[in-house]
């Protein structure tokens, strides 16, 4: 059965190829896919030269109007973690349409909401109470950052308005999300706007931080010593939240937290009565090998915010989760939480979250993204390591990050203006490669450093995780070729 829009067939396809001589051209934008057209961009045709047209897709490859099938390595930025086509999914969207496609959330109530609030809590062990469907990272981010102030208004402590956060983290795009994260390039035209009140904490980076004669106890010692001085310099009894990523995505590129660390924080919070928010929009709902990143951590948050895999992007997916804690504050005011959109709860994105996370849960792909994963790292560390300017590659489940550096022993940066991950990424996506990864700078700091990310779906196969890995390192191999007597490379 063919996945393509059917005004392009398979013998479209070839004469749009050999219409539009389509070449990939380098652009600025972080996991941007980028093509040049030989016909000029016209507002009438909605043509954008900066982008490939895609038309379809089936499980792990795109199909690309100029006849190329692009193996999707990344899901785009961990999104697709079903990969693409998978017909029960489509078939749960449409019969939700059939059913009811909009009710307003604040008064009228769906089954798939109710069914997919029921999931997402039972997933929790019950920890979560309440859940807000929104529709992307942002929404659920800044729901959670105004759910954490609501909550002290509830208990009477409504002076805690000042969050923690740390640098080198992303919190998404809106305003009060933005003013969370630490990914100096997104905030930088918007320094103006930001909240004030968020104190900053250098993030939990062992490759970075670690000191050569620091023991583990000492390095998480040091860590937590950096957020009770936070606590201090913010003062205590005006912190709402301290809020973190378990393992830290786009910023810097699939950085795991340190064994312990997450434990610790969460004592410093529970001593000064502040709240935990754990951003798990990239690394959570089974990216890193169990549904919630924090299972591994040891710590339960009392906000979560979710997305990405929560519905594969087969819909705008993610959500606010609200722990036991939240929820009872809430109820003992008969209060409701002030916040709301117009598509919260929205019940077809509920129908297919609901499903893509029933497939997850049917197939055992927890099971596959960890053992899958493990293979994964396997290879790329055999692959990798031993380039003169790789210098770390970290991760878990399928959530891999590798960064480049000039010097293995120093860990020196390359100069971003050589913009040299972005150059990885649009090599892998050109001829003979084909293949798309995600890529991102600022993972040394001061928005310096190159990193790239591999993040196949779930559902990934040994095969196809040799291929990935092949290609992979034949591209850095092409890259660094090419760059071989270029001064920025070596100064």
């Amino acid at each position: 059965m063919s996945l393509l829009w059917p005004s392009l067939s398979e013998s479209g396809l070839q004469a749009k190829a050999v219409e539009s001589d389509a070449v990939v051209k380098p652009v600025s934008g972080l996991g941007s896919l980028a093509t040049t057209s030989s016909s000029p961009s016209t507002p009438e045709d909605g043509t954008d030269s900066n982008r490939i047209l895609v038309v379809g897709g089936e499980g792990n490859y795109l199909h690309i109007a100029d006849g190329r099938k692009i193996l999707d390595a990344c899901g785009g930025a961990a999104v697709a973690c079903l990969g693409h086509g998978v017909k029960e999914v489509s078939d749960a969207i449409m019969s939700q349409v059939a059913t009811i496609s909009y009710v307003p959330w604040g008064f009228l109530d769906t089954q798939s909401r109710r069914d997919l609030s029921k999931w997402l809590s039972e997933s929790s062990d019950g920890h979560f109470q309440k859940a807000w469907i929104t529709s992307s990272g942002s929404e659920a981010m800044e729901g959670a950052i105004k759910l954490a102030h609501e909550y002290f208004v509830w208990t009477g402590e409504p002076q805690r308005v000042n969050f923690i956060a740390r640098e080198e983290s992303y919190h998404g795009i809106t305003l009060g999300a933005l003013s969370m994260g630490g990914h100096l390039v997104r905030r930088g035209p918007f320094e103006s706007l930001l909240l004030p009140g968020v104190y900053r904490i250098p993030a939990c980076n062992a490759y970075r931080q670690k000191l050569p004669e620091e023991t583990d106890e000492e390095f998480i010692s040091r860590k937590v010593e950096e957020l009770e001085q936070a606590f201090i310099e913010a003062g205590p009894d005006t912190v709402a939240a301290f809020v973190a990523e378990p393992v830290v995505g786009a910023a810097a590129g699939c950085v795991p937290s340190f064994p312990g660390y997450f434990k610790a924080m969460k004592a410093v919070c529970d001593k000064h009565g502040a709240l935990l928010i754990l951003d798990e929009v990239m690394c959570g709902m089974g990216r890193t090998g169990t549904l919630h990143a924090w299972e591994q951590e040891g710590v339960t948050p009392d906000i979560q915010a979710i997305g990405k895999g929560l519905g594969g992007g087969y819909l705008p997916a993610s959500a606010i989760l609200a722990s036991g804690k939240i929820v009872q504050a809430m109820e003992a005011k008969n209060a409701t939480f002030t916040h709301g959109h117009t598509y919260m709860d929205h019940p077809v994105v509920c129908a297919a979250a609901l499903r893509v996370q029933q497939i997850i849960q049917r197939d055992n792909l927890l099971g596959s993204i960890r053992s899958q994963g493990q293979y994964l790292e396997k290879l790329l560390r055999d692959r990798l390591l031993s380039h003169p300017n790789v210098g770390d590659v970290r991760g878990r489940g399928l959530f891999w990050g590798i960064e480049f550096v000039q010097d293995k022993v120093t860990k020196k940066p390359f100069d971003p203006e050589l913009q040299l991950a972005r150059r990885i990424h649009e090599t892998a996506l050109s001829d003979p490669y084909n293949m798309a990864v995600y890529y991102g700078q600022g993972c040394a700091g001061h928005a310096k450093g190159d990193h790239v990310m591999i993040m196949p779906a779930y559902n990934v196969t040994r095969e196809v995780i040799d291929i990935i890995v092949d290609k992979f390192a034949a591209v850095v191999d092409d890259v660094f070729g090419k760059l071989e007597n270029d001064t920025n490379l070596r100064n």
